[in-house]
């Protein structure tokens, strides 16, 4: 995939999912993305929004799966980036566990809890590098509670919705503010699973809830819903939305509402006074550098090593396989392929080789 020059930068498009991520609409965002580069394409999906939960990897890898399988076309090279929780060997301030967003050419955050994601992702080393390789021209996919995650304010979903707390917004990553656009993201929009007894549109709210939250907002932002099955794809360079998907996408502001049907296209300024930037704005020089460093390299030449959480499944793996645990051996086999390697049993041991597209 070819980077844009380190002497001529400019930030990669935006894809903010509602849901469907992995779906036939999902995969449509995914080839209009992808058409935008040569192949190999490098993508790194990071666990963090899902990081409490025990099954973090698989609901990364389902992600995975997914590009190398319905995108063959593009041989999609995957890495799953196990930065779970601040303050551990699997941390988002770990530079090992981050290492493959250095190099990737689309960057993928989704599922999980957007409360949780902000708490381990704000100000972290995780979060800095995102942020400094998007803004060298790295694609970042948000989808459900991530893209919640990223505004300006955050939507409690789980905490409102399954433990019945106070209505309420939390500090977001404000991804765009640094544009000077304040934005609210809500995803799953027109959900319908409450049927005909319960409300469960604006992720899950409700009309007549949302409408309190809204009232909560400070003025002079945007919030921005997007329906399931759809996406809002933003490019900050040429500044311009369009719309991908099942549904639509709709802004509310200043009092009005408006909706943008599937295959059309606005101005990004509809969102917000939006300006150009100082790209290393906010990122710290040691991040900005290092990032800058690994994508001016070939990526032939990139180092590609697998972290320390893979080597620790492939050990394991081998003391299952000394007790003739066949069952163990297989599933930490699927723990590997899962976490993006392919480990392969040869007489000097095993063997690690990154996966990619087509690979079981």
């Amino acid at each position: 995939m070819q980077r844009t020059p380190a002497d001529a930068i400019a930030p990669g498009p935006i894809a903010i999912f509602g849901s469907g991520e992995t779906s036939a609409s999902g995969r449509r965002v995914y080839e209009w993305l992808f058409r935008r580069a040569s192949p190999p394409v490098r993508v790194s999906v990071l666990e963090t929004p899902a990081g409490f939960q025990p099954n973090s990897a698989r609901v990364a890898g389902k992600v995975g799966d997914f590009l190398r399988r319905h995108l063959q076309n593009h041989r999609p090279i995957v890495d799953i980036v196990p930065a779970r929780r601040r303050g551990t060997d699997s941390g988002t301030d770990n530079e090992q566990i981050i290492s493959p967003v250095l190099t990737a050419d689309m960057i993928f955050l989704g599922p999980g809890s957007p409360t949780y994601a902000v708490r381990h992702l704000q100000g972290s080393i995780a979060w800095h590098t995102i942020q400094a390789c998007h803004r060298q021209g790295a694609t970042l996919v948000l989808a459900s509670s991530a893209a919640i995650a990223a505004g300006a304010w955050a939507l409690p979903v789980y905490e409102i919705y399954k433990a019945g707390e106070d209505l309420r917004w939390c500090d977001g990553l404000d991804l765009f503010g640094p544009y000077g656009v304040s934005l609210v993201l809500v995803s799953h929009w027109n959900n319908t699973e409450g049927g005909s007894e319960l409300d469960t549109s604006r992720c899950y709210m409700g009309r007549s809830r949302f409408d309190r939250l809204l009232e909560m907002l400070p003025p002079g932002l945007t919030v921005v819903g997007v329906d399931e099955h759809t996406a809002l794809l933003l490019d900050p360079a040429e500044e311009i939305c369009r719309v991908m998907g099942r549904g639509g996408v709709t802004l509310l502001r200043r009092g009005q509402e408006d909706i943008f049907g599937s295959g059309k296209t606005f101005s990004i300024t509809e969102l917000g006074r939006f300006r150009s930037i100082d790209p290393r704005s906010g990122v710290p020089d040691s991040i900005w550098e290092r990032a800058a460093e690994a994508r001016r390299r070939p990526p032939d030449v990139i180092d590609h090593e697998p972290p320390e959480e893979v080597l620790s499944l492939v050990e394991a793996r081998e003391e299952a396989r000394s007790r003739a645990d066949w069952q163990a051996s297989d599933t930490l086999r699927e723990h590997i392929r899962v976490s993006g390697w392919r480990v392969e049993d040869t007489p000097d041991g095993p063997q690690l080789t990154p996966t990619r597209d087509g690979d079981e």
